[in-house]
């Protein structure tokens, strides 16, 4: 299938691991122009070459910026002025018991998740308008409508991507932009496997009687009983940033797993 997007320019932020390198190294794979964004140039670097080991011939580009700041934000659109297709995956997580967050976290937490997409949307998304096509997509989290006890902070992140996406899309009415949020569930990045191999280190038990039991006891309404992997998420995000995914727009799409049981 061509989704049309060759030589469409994509930015993905925190793109040097997990779901956002799964997105990038995809969109590369489709032909985009991709933007391969971390906190670090080494990062950056290391995940350039894995991609281009992956796909020989990708068109990529490198750039280091701390996007959950907002001079970070400022050095990337000064690297990149203009993009076909943003991804704002950046995120990050910490168990935390509600009692025990300080304002800090909750600030940092708002900033990272949050202000990076409002912060690159607002530069973007009226470059988009102008020409008439664009695809912005928030990266949220099952998260978003499940909140966890043991992370309100980040629950709360991510329902207010999904606030901002669906608001975003608003503005987008009868133009060739779209601006929809991914939810996914529980997903094999880098971050969960090292909770899985140091719950199974500290327990004594291998990684698939963890993953076992995290979905008996921590996710039981999950009907696909595993952790998603980066490029099943992945492959929903690079079609709803395709040509053909444009009648989709304002839309909250799961890659859950079937962890929510709502139906709308």
């Amino acid at each position: 299938m061509d989704l049309k997007i060759k030589n469409k320019t994509a930015l993905v932020t925190g793109s040097t691991a997990g779901i956002g390198f799964a997105i990038a190294s995809l969109l590369a794979q489709e032909g985009a122009r991709v933007v391969i964004n971390g906190r670090t140039s080494e990062r950056v670097e290391v995940a350039l070459a894995r991609i281009r080991k992956q796909s020989p011939g990708a068109d990529l580009i490198g750039a280091a910026a701390d996007v959950g700041k907002p001079e970070g934000v400022e050095r990337l659109i000064k690297q990149v002025s203009e993009v076909d297709i943003l991804i704002n995956n950046a995120g990050i997580f910490e168990p935390k018991p509600f009692a025990d967050i300080p304002d800090s976290d909750w600030l940092r937490f708002f900033e990272v998740n949050v202000m990076s997409g409002v912060r690159l949307s607002r530069f973007y998304l009226p470059r988009m308008i102008t020409k008439n096509w664009g695809r912005i997509v928030f990266i949220s989290s099952e998260s978003a409508i499940n909140v966890p006890k043991e992370m309100i902070h980040y629950g709360l992140t991510k329902t207010a991507q999904l606030a901002l996406a669906r608001g975003l899309a608003e503005t987008t009415a009868g133009t060739g932009v779209t601006v929809n949020s991914v939810l996914p569930g529980p997903t094999r990045s880098e971050g969960a496997e090292g909770f899985i191999e140091s719950l199974a280190k500290a327990k004594n038990i291998d990684s698939a009687a963890v993953e076992r039991e995290f979905f008996q006891t921590t996710r039981p309404s999950s009907l696909l009983k595993r952790f998603a992997t980066t490029d099943e998420v992945a492959a929903m995000v690079v079609y709803v940033s395709s040509a053909l995914a444009s009648a989709t727009n304002g839309a909250a799409l799961r890659v859950d797993g079937g962890v929510v049981r709502s139906i709308a």
